[in-house]
């Protein structure tokens, strides 16, 4: 089966800086396996089904054949192993990213110390994205085309849509 990476999150929506994250990883591994989380506390805008389709159509998009979307609710470390993942990927855009994600390593390692984490640094031209910001953004009537490819625009617009975009100050 050869190496197995895993790259979690929650995807709420996928920015370019993720598809970035996506492609290089996969470079890495024979096979990664996007995880598509929830996370209640971070106010999604999306359900986890729509965050998952997202994922697909964006790797399919860009032509990626050794990456499979999951969906997951559980202990990270123990969806790892489900997936029979041997390291973790996370992107870095800045040293706040980086403080958490130290963090976090070292608690999953401590979990699971046979599965490594590797960070990527974020293109430098998608380092200040982030999805809250993006949401932000468009529920502020923003333009974000530059943040997210044109069928996660589209899907995020049609959110904002049916949910009300917010005043102007």
């Amino acid at each position: 089966m050869g190496r197995i990476g895993l790259y979690p999150g929650t995807f709420d929506p996928l920015t370019l800086g993720h598809s970035d994250i996506i492609r290089r990883g996969a470079k890495l591994v024979d096979r990664l396996v996007v995880g598509v989380t929830t996370n209640p506390s971070k106010n999604p805008m999306f359900t986890p089904d729509e965050r998952m389709a997202m994922v697909l159509d964006e790797v399919a998009r860009l032509g990626i054949e050794n990456v499979e979307v999951r969906g997951f609710d559980a202990l990270l470390m123990h969806f790892a192993e489900e997936c029979g993942a041997s390291l973790i990927v996370r992107g870095l855009r800045a040293v706040a990213d980086f403080e958490y994600e130290y963090q976090m390593a070292g608690m999953n390692q401590q979990l699971n110390s046979r599965i490594e984490t590797v960070f990527l640094m974020a293109d430098v031209s998608l380092q200040p994205i982030a999805s809250k910001l993006v949401k932000e953004i468009a529920l502020f009537g923003g333009d974000i085309s530059r943040f997210v490819s044109e069928p996660v625009r589209d899907a995020v617009v049609g959110r904002v849509a049916q949910i009300g975009q917010r005043g102007r100050a």
